[in-house]
């Protein structure tokens, strides 16, 4: 069921949220040695969580998802919960705070299930650089068991929306890794406008880029999660300090003359066959609907992935420093203060992240921060500028959410680069700050899911929520993995 199948099922009382809670445990818990969707569960804090949504729901009250069961990434604090970002460095910190997200989400009346796998510090495309080892995408190809990637760095996020453990979950979108995942297990990703939902008590990865956002089911359950977690925090300098719109309402709206701009620069020497034939099959479904197509011009688009992998380790190895042994998680006790910062944080540290925190203290150092660092924020401006003039012509842009369907696990995580290219599609949204969601649309020749994006002029998330469920409806997705674990 959906989430807004299971709330009204529990409003109408006819299953109790103590009764969906155990459910879901009992099925995420069952699935750890196959999927690893989960680095940690609270029975007692789910069930206790549930007990007090009965309690409202008894009296006739209870939130936007009273009851309901929702992943959280394991960035997001919890209080009392671990929460590491699945590195080693931060073992054993239990937060004795919310993340703000996380308390909206409560507020609402979500029910905590469990924290999910995630690449380390949200550094990877593919899952594959956890601590805790790497999730499998509940898909299989065609006649293959081979296990294959769900995505990064939110797999375990999107990997628990689609096996149907959670009617929800918490993702991060640095540079794609809430649209990715969401594209490569047939489910709903969404982030907003930068600063629509507050990072407070997320662990920080690349501050200027980082988007909390929802996977869900659906474009109206995404449209209800986005709305529950948003809104200004006074804790978060970067919280837009605005009132959040009806975007419940937006989900439903008609999208009749809409203008649909696709962009020429996201069509690719070597793009799949079948990527060129769902994103062509998007903008018939949009003309069906009442939309108008055009064609608009992005020319920065190729500068996007350079720009990004300066700016993303960049921030990453100055948010990072903070982890030195000295006051929580991982310490390595050393011969001086020196080596014992060297060993904690060689210890500590995966490979992926160790790869970008030296880059970025690389392109920040004296000579070069004016040749890569500075050079990239002037290139970013342009890219928001590309934005700026394309949504003079169109009220929102239709584009690929990803460059392939999930890859197998291990196929590409001796390669850096080819790992990068996964987010060719989706960084710009992040550098420009834009609302962007990717929704389910088709299967590739292997069954495999494939996602279509959707991308609005910031603040106008309402676009994006009606031209999502316009593809929603034309698409008629209704594929599931099956429950081979």
């Amino acid at each position: 069921m959906s989430l807004t199948d299971i709330t009204a099922k529990l409003k109408a009382r006819e299953i109790s949220a103590r009764e969906v809670a155990g459910a879901a445990l009992d099925a995420a818990e069952a699935s750890q040695g196959a999927l690893n969707a989960f680095t940690a569960f609270d029975r007692d804090k789910t069930m206790a969580m549930a007990k007090i949504s009965d309690d409202r729901l008894a009296k006739g009250e209870g939130g936007l998802i009273e009851g309901a069961p929702i992943a959280v990434k394991d960035l997001f604090a919890v209080e009392g919960v671990s929460t590491t970002a699945c590195s080693h460095i931060l073992d054993g910190f239990e937060p004795p705070y919310e993340s703000t997200v996380t308390a909206k989400l409560w507020d609402a009346g979500g029910v905590f299930l469990g924290k999910t796998n995630m690449d380390e510090f949200a550094m990877g495309s593919s899952n594959e650089t956890s601590y805790f080892g790497n999730v499998v995408n509940p898909w299989r190809a065609k006649g293959s068991d081979a296990p294959l990637t769900p995505g990064g760095s939110s797999g375990g996020s999107a990997t628990a929306v689609a096996a149907n453990f959670a009617y929800g979950a918490t993702g991060t979108d640095t540079g794609g890794s809430i649209r990715q995942p969401a594209a490569f297990t047939g489910t709903v990703g969404v982030k907003g406008t930068y600063g629509r939902a507050s990072r407070w008590g997320a662990v920080a990865f690349a501050s200027s880029l980082d988007h909390p956002g929802p996977f869900a089911k659906t474009v109206k359950d995404a449209a209800i999660l986005m709305q529950a977690m948003s809104g200004h925090d006074p804790k978060e300098s970067t919280s837009l300090p605005l009132d959040v719109p009806d975007w419940i309402a937006a989900a439903s709206a008609s999208v009749k003359g809409k203008r649909i701009g696709v962009p020429k620069e996201y069509r690719m020497d070597g793009m799949p066959d079948e990527i060129e034939a769902l994103w062509q099959q998007g903008v018939d479904w949009l003309k069906a609907a009442g939309c108008e197509i055009v064609e608009v011009s992005l020319p920065h688009t190729k500068y996007a992935l350079p720009t990004y992998y300066i700016i993303n380790p960049a921030e990453a190895s100055s948010n990072l420093a903070r982890y030195d042994g000295m006051r929580y998680g991982l310490r390595v006790e050393g011969e001086s203060l020196t080596d014992t910062y060297e060993k904690t944080r060689a210890e500590g540290f995966g490979d992926e992240v160790q790869r970008r925190v030296l880059m970025g203290t690389y392109v920040l150092s004296a000579g070069y921060y004016d040749a890569y660092y500075l050079k990239a924020l002037k290139v970013r401006r342009r890219i928001l500028e590309d934005f700026e003039k394309a949504f003079l012509h169109c009220d929102a842009l239709l584009t690929p959410s990803t460059p392939s369907a999930a890859f197998a696990l291990g196929s590409k995580s001796d390669d850096p680069i080819a790992m990068y290219l996964n987010d060719i599609f989706t960084v710009t949204a992040n550098i420009a700050g834009v609302p962007a969601m990717s929704v389910p649309a088709g299967l590739d020749g292997s069954g495999l899911p494939l996602g279509l994006q959707v991308i609005t002029p910031a603040l106008d998330e309402a676009t994006m929520f009606s031209v999502g469920a316009a593809l929603e409806d034309a698409a008629a997705f209704t594929h599931k993995p099956e429950a081979w674990w």
